[in-house]
């Protein structure tokens, strides 16, 4: 954009306008600049202005023409067509794009040097220290899982503290920046912070150090008394309500709110925060809290739905808060419930009571953690005929709040994977050893500080059994019939052609898998990868390119790893398989499958037997109670979910008749 300097008219228009500068020789300005829209205005340090052309319209429709009045301007940059009006303090070292509106606002300023929350450090998971993750605009939850979790690899983490350093020196300036089409109004302080496009501030009472990742796909709101420090906030993002923020990152499409505080923690895609408290935790995507008396602490956490009252601690320590928790993805805590810290507990598991002693359930998937008489008591698996468990993975990807054309985090949803599957494995040799060591016939096995039953152990072991046969089924469907994109495959016409269509591209994906905080994957991709950073081949934006590569190659990678286990089951190699040999693992599969779905249905149906119709049908007889149960509830066969499950199990049975008709007809 090209600049000049005032023209003598220019200046005593400005000086009848109450306009004052301490040099005017300091004040450039665009060609079609006019000043008439400036009124009240004292310039100081070095001054560039845009044209004001346009006017803006506030709610109800009320109309105002841009222009600059009621503020003080200090080495100030401002583009075309802003509004700035009733600044009680003033504006200094900012840089701001057009279409600007900041009205009533007390102090906008940027002191002295800053990297805008780039490189700060917030120590996660661990109150005492030791996991800090030094915090970047481009962050995802893999990476921090990474930073924070692989500390016995010194090399990489000195290494990848030197690639954000060197991002966040990058960024540092003394000049801050508000880009275009921002709306500030009624706010308190903004100092240190960069204002992405298109962001929101209605009501803020104080920004401090940081970065709003705005942009026009995805704007960030901040609205009434909130108050951040030391932060980065990511696209799609809304906090409100007096919530507070500090030494934190929050990821992409996140909501915090309700006088939520958030402290030195991470929040990754589509983490909910309202009312309660989280203090050091990583929460990885989806992590939901919505009660006030809800706190998360010390703790990694994704897919988590935490219940009311829901506590953990690390208050059993001598040498500080040095203790710490992982709930791995996909678990709920119920009302009430506790944890005391140091505890792991497994994928998909629910956890009710309180649990005062530690326990790790990591090779126990989909299971239940209850209290009973002040023990804990495991149920292996039983959460794979939940409803609530089939829900949330339907949901999830329903619920992705991210409009950003680039997400920083790379999801899988997939509730059986690699990941979870090896953990079956793993719980039912561990089931079978616990029983055989203690005793065929006891009524109770100890295990990790939690107390299993028999009955709860031999019905743990059909369940996972269940799974793997399903698991496995649907990779080999999804392998002989479409492309991981789901587009069709180009049609079989010999079985030598499904063979080598069921041949595995690429050894990648034999061995142990991962799941980074969202992201599934085999650990040999994950170790290939630190390699390569601690040989410093990678800055930290490429490095985040490659965890993305990783996750686009999922699909080949599971059916290496399901082709293994499926030919370590058979005792066959590929090129060995029979027609009738895959015809089995059909129906293995569909059985599987319709087992599984018969015990979600059964469940759904608790959800409406006489026992839920209590509260119902008030001052009326049991007649009446029943019709208002159906008017608000509706009924068992027309409930969406009892629908879909009863269409599965059609879609399942003509899956298999289809596809072992496509194996017979196979020359």
């Amino acid at each position: 954009m090209n600049y000049r300097k005032l023209t003598p008219d220019e200046i005593a228009v400005l000086r009848t306008n109450n306009c004052r500068a301490d040099n005017w020789n300091n004040i450039t300005v665009v060609d079609n600049f006019t000043p008439e829209y400036i009124e009240n205005v004292t310039f100081s340090g070095t001054i560039k202005l845009g044209a004001f052309t346009t006017s803006h319209f506030q709610l109800g429709g009320i109309e105002f023409h841009s222009g600059i009045r009621n503020a003080k301007l200090h080495n100030v940059e401002i583009g075309n067509n802003c509004t700035i009006d009733s600044i009680h303090n003033y504006i200094a070292n900012y840089n701001i794009g057009d279409n600007v509106i900041i009205e009533n606002t007390n102090l906008i300023v940027t002191d002295g040097e800053s990297t805008f929350g780039n490189g700060v450090l917030v120590p996660a998971i661990n109150e005492g220290g030791g996991r800090e993750i030094p915090i970047y605009d481009h962050l995802s939850s893999h990476m921090a899982y990474i930073i924070a979790l692989y500390r016995h690899e010194p090399q990489l983490i000195a290494q990848l503290t030197k690639m954000i350093n060197d991002y966040a020196e990058s960024r540092r300036s003394s000049v801050g920046t508000i880009e275009s089409n921002v709306r500030i109004f009624n706010c308190g302080t903004i100092k240190n912070t960069f204002v992405g496009e298109y962001t929101s501030l209605g009501g803020v009472s104080k920004l401090s150090n940081g970065s709003i990742n705005s942009n026009r796909f995805a704007p960030v709101h901040l609205g009434s008394g909130v108050k951040c420090n030391d932060f980065i906030i990511s696209s799609g993002t809304d906090i409100t309500d007096s919530t507070l923020v500090s030494r934190c990152f929050i990821g992409q499409g996140c909501e915090l709110g309700k006088h939520y505080s958030a402290l030195d923690s991470v929040f990754f895609a589509n983490c909910q925060g309202f009312h309660g408290e989280a203090t050091a935790i990583f929460a990885g995507p989806y992590t939901v809290s919505h009660h006030k008396s809800s706190l998360l602490i010390a703790g990694m956490f994704s897919f988590l739905n935490a219940g009311s009252a829901s506590n953990q601690s690390n208050h059993m320590y001598k040498l500080g808060p040095i203790h710490q928790g992982i709930v791995e993805r996909g678990s709920k805590t119920t009302s009430n419930s506790y944890l005391l810290w140091p505890a792991r507990v497994g994928a998909f598991t629910l956890v009710m009571g309180r649990h005062t002693k530690n326990s790790n359930t990591s090779d126990f998937p989909f299971s239940y953690l209850i209290e009973n008489d002040t023990e804990s008591y495991l149920i292996p698996g039983v959460n794979l005929r939940s409803v609530g468990t089939i829900r949330d993975t339907q949901k999830w990807p329903n619920r992705d709040r991210r409009k950003d054309p680039v997400k920083l985090d790379s999801i899988n949803f997939n509730l059986l994977s690699p990941y979870t599957v090896q953990k079956m494995f793993n719980g039912i040799e561990i089931l079978k050893k616990v029983r055989k060591l203690t005793g065929e016939n006891n009524h109770t096995y100890l295990y990790e500080n939690c107390h299993i039953r028999r009955s709860s152990l031999i019905s743990g072991i059909e369940y996972y059994k269940l799974a793997i046969k399903k698991f496995i089924g649907n990779s080999i469907i999804s392998r002989m019939t479409r492309n991981y994109d789901g587009s069709p495959m180009k049609p079989l016409d010999t079985f030598e052609e499904l063979k080598k269509r069921l041949t595995p591209t690429t050894n990648i994906g034999l061995g142990n898998w991962v799941d980074l905080s969202g992201m599934i994957c085999p650990r040999s991709e994950v170790d290939r990868m630190i390699a390569e950073i601690k040989l410093g081949k990678m800055n930290i934006i490429e490095a985040e390119k490659r965890i993305r590569e990783i996750h686009e190659n999922y699909y080949e990678y599971e059916w290496t790893w399901a082709c293994d286990k499926l030919t370590r089951y058979l005792g066959k190699t590929i090129d060995e398989l029979t027609k009738d040999d895959i015809v089995k693992l059909v129906d293995n599969w569909c059985d599987a499958v319709l087992k599984l779905d018969n015990m979600l249905y059964e469940d759904a149906k608790k959800e409406f037997n006489l026992s839920s119709h209590t509260g119902f049908g008030i001052d009326t007889d049991d007649t009446d109670r029943n019709a208002d149960f159906e008017a608000v509830r509706g009924k068992f066969e027309e409930n969406s979910f009892v629908k879909n499950c009863l269409q599965h199990m059609k879609d399942k049975e003509k899956l298999r008749k289809d596809t072992i008709a496509l194996i017979d007809s196979l020359k």
